[in-house]
């Protein structure tokens, strides 16, 4: 019997939006591929409770226990509660569930940069100019900035929306500030996540390189690349070494087939070669053109990050 990828790992670290769902829709097989697995769904969105986020994914098909959840926004108040004294006045830019968070963990919530001693930030839809300036006052009189996460973009069934980085990156740039990250890919999250599941061969899958694979390279564990969210085949060839992903499938179905299947190498009838700045991937009539991928990517990774950065990919 041959042994399947999944086989290898005792939990899965899974990624929700662009991995399990984008928005309010479920991504086709991604439940059934779930089922029966040991996993914990890991998300750097920051605007939803952990039991919502679960009383979500059960109304699309998927198991999942209020406490299969982490979200970002508990590492952030998690992480910014071993940075400040209990009881210290937080100025919270993100949704109520971030604020929710930020109590549990013994702080106080605040509304003017004048009362804070430390800033939290998180994804909500609401965050305006006035509450990112609010936090931006704070931040330049000194008070601690942790981020839940730094997602340039927040995929949704329209499309790649601003996601919390973007924000972040605003009141960066108004600050000249760097905050702590909490969500991936720093890994508090996902070290949170593991040491409550009591696991010791965890496997992070996700569908971002700077995000997902990153934060699992990073701890030091397997990662796994679905390709129906952000990153393309496109997006690896091109990508440093912090974001190779040790494993690449175009859906979660991936898991149950045998661990060479999504290993990036050579196979039957491919080729590749680097023609000025192309990567050219030639298969044979007979060769399936599912391996294309798994050819071009591992050509790439032969050559420096800086070369494979500028080519373009073809195949034939």
């Amino acid at each position: 019997m041959t042994t399947t990828l999944v086989a290898g790992y005792d939990l899965l670290l899974v990624d929700l939006d662009g991995t399990v769902y984008a928005g309010p829709v479920a991504i086709p097989g991604a439940a059934d591929a779930l089922t029966g697995l040991p996993v914990t769904y890991v998300t750097n969105n920051a605007s939803r409770a952990p039991s919502d986020v679960a009383h979500h994914l059960r109304d699309l098909g998927f198991a999942a226990p209020d406490d299969s959840v982490v979200t970002s926004a508990q590492a952030g108040a998690r992480l910014l509660a071993t940075l400040v004294p209990p009881a210290t006045p937080t100025l919270v830019v993100g949704a109520p569930a971030l604020r929710t968070e930020v109590i549990e963990r013994g702080l106080v919530p605040v509304e003017t940069a004048e009362e804070a001693r430390a800033v939290v930030q998180g994804h909500n839809p609401e965050t305006g100019w006035a509450r990112l300036s609010e936090a931006a006052l704070a931040i330049r009189a000194g008070a601690t900035w942790v981020a839940t996460n730094t997602d340039a973009t927040l995929p949704t069934e329209r499309g790649l929306m601003v996601g919390n980085g973007s924000m972040v990156a605003a009141v960066a740039h108004a600050t000249g500030a760097v905050p702590r990250v909490a969500g991936k890919p720093g890994t508090p999250i996902l070290a949170d996540a593991v040491a409550a599941a009591g696991a010791t061969s965890p496997l992070v899958v996700g569908d971002r390189l700077d995000t997902d694979i990153e934060g699992g390279n990073a701890l030091g564990v397997d990662t796994y690349l679905v390709l129906t969210g952000v990153n393309d085949v496109a997006d690896v060839i091109a990508a440093p070494d912090a974001h190779q992903p040790t494993y690449i499938a175009d859906t979660l179905a991936g898991l149950h087939a045998p661990a060479a299947q999504s290993l990036p190498g050579p196979r039957p009838g491919w080729s590749a070669a680097v023609e000025g700045d192309r990567l050219v991937v030639t298969g044979a009539a007979d060769a399936d053109a599912a391996d294309a991928k798994y050819v071009a990517v591992a050509a790439a990774r032969e050559l420096p990050a800086e070369r494979r950065a500028s080519l373009a990919l073809v195949v034939r």
